[in-house]
């Protein structure tokens, strides 16, 4: 995997600069840099994020790149639920990291109700394979087992029944996410950002 820095941008439109007019110029309060070309075209000049470029990958036979494929479409579907679910987990870290572990299971617990309404009905729709998918992308970002994080969380007996419950579906939650156990399901999800940094300004 290669990153294309911004520079690369900027060496290719250098010697237009010398070219041409430069100034600066406010829009919806920001201050962009900009260029008047030869032709009198005025040029916004913007800083671009690094793009990440992934070589194309290749595949065993063909019902591997079809079990990549099906993973992707997985993927892409509980993805929104993967993103939510990683930010109500880092505010819930911000907003009991003082609390002791009685007090801060309670806050789960309620926090648990609220949620229950939005995603009960969405999540009862995914398939064994989807659902794997979601609990592996988030195990991924939070590196670290979901039966562990219901355990710190709802208890010991709740972590108990959801992993239970986990194995009629075949899922075994105590093990967590593994790198290299399933290098399709590595490939598909490296290529997903699900992660969320909260402000402790916030």
């Amino acid at each position: 995997m290669r990153l294309l820095p911004a520079f690369f941008l900027f060496i290719a439109i250098h010697p237009v600069l010398a070219q041409t007019q430069q100034g600066t110029t406010t829009i919806n309060g920001q201050v962009m840099p900009y260029v008047i070309d030869e032709c009198g075209d005025t040029l916004l000049v913007a800083t671009l994020e690094d793009v990440s470029v992934s070589s194309l990958r290749s595949f065993e036979d063909d019902s591997e790149y079809k079990r990549y494929l099906q993973y992707k479409r997985y993927a892409v579907k509980v993805y929104p639920y993967a993103v939510e679910a990683i930010k109500v987990f880092r505010e819930l870290e911000l907003q009991t990291e003082e609390l002791r572990k009685g007090k801060r299971r309670k806050y789960a617990k309620n926090l648990y109700q609220d949620l229950k309404d939005d995603f009960k009905d969405p999540l009862k729709k995914l398939t064994k394979l989807q659902g794997m998918i979601l609990i592996k992308m988030i195990e991924k970002e939070v590196d670290t087992p979901l039966y562990d994080l219901i355990k710190e969380l709802r208890g010991g007996v709740t972590a108990s029944y959801w992993s239970t419950f986990g194995k009629m579906f075949g899922h075994e939650i105590k093990t967590g996410y593994i790198a290299g156990e399933d290098p399709i399901l590595d490939a598909v999800l490296n290529d997903l950002n699900v992660s969320y940094t909260v402000s402790s300004e916030q």
